[in-house]
């Protein structure tokens, strides 16, 4: 979990993201970000509509596995973030760590 906090803190603050629940969605809805990122405890009308636009558009999502206290601490603000989009990860190497995750999963199944 170490590793995708520094990941997400590092595309914060060199890449291109958009913060908030509303502003996610609607980036989802044109199909602009690389990736999507939403809190663990990310309210579940939020977190359903972002898993469908983000299965329509073939955008990955990753669950972070902290609260949004937490995302919103790792983001630099001091307020719960729910959900956020990668536009570009700058310096990060989120989405190759989102790669590694899945096939991890995959082969858990």
């Amino acid at each position: 979990m170490i590793q995708v906090d520094k990941a997400i803190h590092i595309a914060v603050k060199t890449g291109k993201v958009t913060i908030g629940s509303k502003k996610t969605i609607e980036e989802i809805k044109k199909g602009k970000p690389k990736m999507v990122v939403i809190a663990s405890n990310c309210p579940e009308s939020i977190k359903s509509e972002i898993q469908y636009y983000t299965q329509l558009s073939n955008i990955p999502l990753l669950v972070f596995t902290g609260n949004s206290w937490e995302l919103g601490s790792i983001c630099d603000r001091l307020h719960m973030v729910a959900a956020l989009a990668i536009h570009d990860p700058g310096d990060s190497d989120i989405l190759s760590i989102l790669s590694e995750e899945n096939a991890v999963n995959a082969e858990a199944e």
